[in-house]
């Protein structure tokens, strides 16, 4: 069996709300695949499901071979998620919160301190375990909530926004830990609303809006589907945008690509030399261009292109 998770026309509703439209996925073994999409596209409920902590209106939903309707407890079994939220109890300590997680789950007193031990060490907690988990930082508590979700090595690791409202650093640990852990043969599917994310842990990528996989392949692929070269500029004016649009379109024929900033202007290239085209138009209509740039096209112009609209803005970018 190749695939770890395969799901088929996966459908949820919530009354009249249709959080699930039919979704298709196929997940290989030992990868990390990433589901890429606003707040509100679906990704959680697609993760709740997989877990076995949802069960679909409609579709089907099999993790390593076994239905997550018919087979619940087969899935927990061999699965571990991390929600959005830290599931460890602040009035322990970090290490209590790893022995108790462990004889939960079966191992003997000392096989369990032996395993809290490893974790803390390996995730760089060690000499923080005699501390209340209420005294960690955000990244701290996000690395002993991962820790937490591994004291059983499981086969599928679900990482649901694990790297929401963290700073820098703390993100650029928890990408190490999730690059770690996929390398010791663990699969992990990763919900993200942050593209560079996407882009830097993800072998795979669906992009999910209105709970429906609207594209899917690897970052490079995503980013061949908009073209070849992105042109981008900067205009003089942003009241002459609609404008330059308009001209874009009529030498290009097609290709002008969503922009977040009012001064800006994209289009897709199929060849660079197409941009001096579009500049002698702009400059023969007075239009000024006060920036000029053509390179591959980032995971967000395939984003705005595919969805018309922007995703969350990076992380580095929201914590400025």
């Amino acid at each position: 069996m190749t695939n770890a998770i395969e799901t088929t026309g996966l459908v949820k509703h919530f009354g009249s709300t249709h959080a699930l439209a039919g979704v298709d996925l196929q997940i290989r073994r030992g990868t990390v695949y990433g589901l890429l999409g606003p707040n509100g596209a679906g990704k959680t409920t697609t993760i709740r499901i997989l877990s076995t902590l949802l069960r679909p209106t409609g579709g089907t939903a099999t993790v390593l071979g076994h239905d997550v309707v018919r087979e619940p407890a087969a899935v927990r079994s061999k699965v571990s998620l991390t929600g959005q939220f830290a599931s460890v109890d602040e009035d322990l300590t970090g290490r209590e919160n790893l022995v108790l997680m462990g004889r939960l789950l079966g191992l003997s007193w000392r096989d369990a301190k032996r395993r809290a031990s490893e974790l803390l060490d390996a995730f760089g907690l060690a000499e923080f375990a005699g501390r209340q988990v209420q005294t960690y930082s955000g990244g701290e508590r996000r690395r002993l909530d991962i820790a937490a979700s591994l004291v059983a090595i499981p086969e599928i690791l679900f990482l649901d926004e694990p790297t929401t409202g963290l700073d820098p650093r703390s993100r650029t640990q928890v990408w190490e830990l999730v690059r770690r852990i996929a390398a010791e043969g663990t699969t992990v599917l990763l919900t993200t609303q942050y593209l560079d994310e996407a882009d830097r842990l993800a072998e795979r990528l669906a992009v999910i809006d209105h709970g429906r996989v609207i594209a899917e392949g690897t970052s490079r692929d995503l980013k061949a589907s908009v073209g070849s070269n992105a042109l981008h500029l900067r205009l003089v004016d942003a009241g002459r945008r609609a404008e330059a649009q308009r001209l874009i379109t009529k030498v290009l024929g097609d290709g002008v690509l969503p922009a977040s900033e009012p001064a800006e202007v994209a289009a897709r290239l199929e060849r660079a030399g197409q941009a001096a085209a579009v500049l002698s138009a702009l400059s023969e209509c007075g239009i000024e261009v006060e920036q000029v740039s053509v390179a591959n096209p980032s995971l967000d112009e395939v984003f705005l292109a595919l969805t018309g609209r922007q995703a969350a803005p990076t992380q580095t970018e929201a914590h400025q």
